[in-house]
C-alpha cells in the first residue's frame, strides 16, 4: 500500500491532529495503521522496540471495535507486553515464564483505549515484569536490547521501554504504558515525552487485580504532546462498575478543556534533595529543575524551596516500597505451579536479576507485611499533609541522566541482589514515592542535556488533581515548545 503521508508530514501529527484528519475523511485507518507499519519495518531493526504486529488488524482496523465516534478512531496505537491486556491477543511479560500467554478477555483499560477509538496494531517491549528501567530481555533465544531513538547505545527507559522509544521515534503518535515505580514517567524523560501516572484508582486495573492487590501500578499512555495524553485520559477514566477496589468519582470535566485555559497561580514545593536516598542526584538535572522554577515563577505561580526532610518519613516509605516490590515476588513460585512448572526451577525461567527478586522474597515474613501496610499508612499521610502546603511538587523525573542499553539497571545482571536494588532505588527515588502513595505524578520534557540527551522534570499533584497536572504541563508546553516533540537522530524523518 502507497503511504498516505510523507515522513515529514508523518512526524507533525500528534494523535489529536492525526484523529483529526481521519474525522475529516483526509486519511483512513487503514492507511494510518500501515503507515505505521511501514515506520516500524524502517526503523524497528535499530531500536528493537516492537514485539509483533497484529496483521489482522493492518487489514481491518475496526475488527476489535474501536469506537467511530471516539475523539480519536483510527490513531494506531502498541500494547506494551504488561498489564492490561487485549482478548486472544499474546501478552508475555517479557519472560520465558510467560511465553505464548494468551490473554482471556479484555481489560478496562484496554476498552477504554478502544472507546476513543485508538487501533492496538501490535505490542511493545517491556523488561520481565516491568521491573526495572532499562527494557532489555533474553527469552526469545537472543538478547533483544530497546534502544534510546535519542543515542542507540542508551536505554530508552523502563519498563514502558518499547512503548517510548516508538513514540519518540515518530513510528506512531501514542502508545500504552504502565506505571509501578516510574515506568510511565522514566520512559517518557529519557525519551522527551509526556508520561503522567493517574491517582491510585482513577484507571482501573486489569480483571484479575485491584488497588488492595497492586497499590503501586496505574496503566497509561506515553505521547509527544499535552493536548494528546489529555485526549486519551478523557476516556481511560472510565472504571466500570464494580470494577475498582476504590470508590472514586469521574473527573468533574474533559481535561482537553481545560488544558486549553492557563492555570490560576498555584503555589509549588521544589526539592531537588535526597529523598531518603543516597547519592548524588546530577547536577544538570538540578539545574534543568531550576531552569523550570524560573520559568513557573515567571508564569506567575510562587516557588518555595521546600525540606525534603519534612516531607515524610523516608525510611518509612523506603522500607514499604521495597517490601512490597521484592515481597511480592514469591508469587512467581504460585505462577510456577500453575503453569506446571517446579518452582525450584525458576531460575531456568526467569531473568538474573528477577531470579534474585524471588531468592530475596523468601526473607519476608507476615510482620513484616503488616509493618508494610502500617508505613504505607504513615507516609502517604505525611505526604498528603505535605500537599495541603503546596498544590504541586516540582522535583526530577529521576537523579541520572539516560544510562548505557542493558547497562547498569538491566535484568540481564549477575550483580548482588541489594547492590543492584539500591542502585535502581537511588535512580528512582522522585517516581517511586507517587506509587507507594498513590499520588499522580507527571513528566515532560526539559531539553537536552550536554549530551544532547532528553531530561525530564516532574510535577507532583495532590490525589484527583490530574486535571491540573495536565493544565501545568500544557502551560509550560506553550511556554517553552521546543521541549516538546522534538526530533532526535534515530527518527522516521530520517531514516535511509
Amino acid at each position: 500500500m502507497p503511504q498516505a503521508m510523507s515522513w515529514e508530514e508523518w512526524a507533525t501529527h500528534d494523535a489529536v491532529a492525526l484523529a483529526a484528519r481521519i474525522r475529516g475523511g483526509e486519511l483512513t485507518p487503514g492507511e494510518a495503521a500501515a503507515q505505521a507499519a511501514a515506520a516500524v519495518a524502517r526503523l524497528d531493526p535499530q531500536l528493537e522496540a516492537v514485539l509483533g504486529l497484529y496483521e489482522d488488524i493492518l487489514i481491518d482496523p475496526d475488527r476489535d471495535l474501536p469506537d467511530r465516534s471516539g475523539k480519536l478512531y483510527g490513531v494506531p496505537m502498541f500494547l506494551k507486553d504488561l498489564g492490561s491486556g487485549l482478548d486472544k491477543r499474546v501478552q508475555e511479560s517479557g519472560s520465558k515464564l510467560h511465553e505464548g500467554h494468551v490473554v482471556p478477555a479484555t481489560d478496562p483499560t484496554v476498552t477504554n483505549y478502544l472507546s476513543a477509538g485508538l487501533v492496538p496494531i501490535g505490542r511493545s517491549t517491556t523488561p520481565e515484569y516491568g521491573m526495572t528501567i532499562d527494557t532489555s530481555t533474553d527469552y526469545l533465544g537472543r538478547v533483544k536490547v530497546t534502544r534510546n531513538p535519542w543515542h542507540p547505545a542508551r536505554t530508552a527507559g523502563g519498563s514502558s521501554g518499547g512503548s517510548a522509544a516508538a513514540v519518540a521515534a515518530g513510528i506512531l503518535p501514542v502508545s500504552m504504558s504502565s506505571d509501578g515505580g516510574g515506568s510511565t514517567r522514566i520512559p517518557a524523560a529519557f525519551c522527551g515525552l509526556v508520561g503522567l501516572k493517574a491517582t491510585r484508582g482513577r484507571v482501573p486495573r486489569p480483571l484479575g487485580q485491584n488497588e488492595y492487590m497492586n497499590r503501586t501500578s496505574a496503566d497509561g499512555v506515553v505521547t509527544r504532546s499535552v493536548r494528546a495524553t489529555a485526549a486519551v485520559y478523557d476516556y481511560l477514566t472510565r472504571i466500570p462498575n464494580g470494577g475498582s477496589f476504590m470508590a472514586m468519582n469521574p473527573p468533574a470535566g474533559s481535561y482537553l478543556d481545560v488544558i486549553a485555559r492557563d492555570p490560576a497561580p498555584q503555589r509549588i514545593g521544589l526539592t531537588t534533595g535526597a529523598w531518603g536516598r543516597g547519592g548524588e542526584i546530577d547536577r544538570e538535572i538540578a539545574a534543568r529543575v531550576r531552569e523550570t522554577a524560573g520559568l513557573l515563577e515567571s508564569l506567575g505561580h510562587i516557588v518555595e524551596e521546600v525540606d525534603d526532610s519534612a516531607i515524610c518519613n523516608w525510611e518509612a516509605l523506603w522500607f514499604a516500597y521495597t517490601t512490597n516490590w521484592v515481597g511480592g515476588r514469591a508469587q512467581f513460585a504460585h505462577t510456577a505451579r500453575d503453569k506446571r512448572i517446579d518452582p525450584d526451577r525458576l531460575g531456568e525461567y526467569l531473568c538474573p536479576m528477577t531470579y534474585r527478586h524471588f531468592l530475596d522474597a523468601a526473607r519476608y515474613d507476615k510482620f513484616d507485611l503488616w509493618r508494610m501496610m502500617a508505613c504505607n499508612n504513615t507516609v502517604t499521610r505525611q505526604f498528603g499533609q505535605a500537599m495541603e502546603h503546596y498544590d504541586l511538587l516540582l522535583t526530577p523525573t529521576l537523579a541520572i541522566r539516560v544510562p548505557e542499553a542493558n547497562g547498569p539497571y538491566s535484568l540481564l545482571r549477575e550483580d548482588p541482589f541489594a547492590l543492584w536494588l539500591d542502585r535502581l532505588c537511588n535512580a528512582c527515588r522522585y517516581t517511586m514515592p507517587a506509587n507507594e502513595t498513590g499520588l499522580p505524578a507527571i513528566s515532560v520534557p526539559a531539553g537536552l542535556d550536554s549530551d544532547g540527551l532528553p531530561i525530564g522534570v516532574q510535577l507532583y499533584g495532590n490525589f484527583c488533581r490530574e486535571d491540573l497536572l495536565l493544565q501545568m504541563a500544557a502551560q509550560i508546553e506553550r511556554a517553552r515548545p521546543e521541549w516538546f516533540g522534538a526530533i532526535p537522530p534515530v527518527h522516521v524523518t530520517r531514516a535511509g
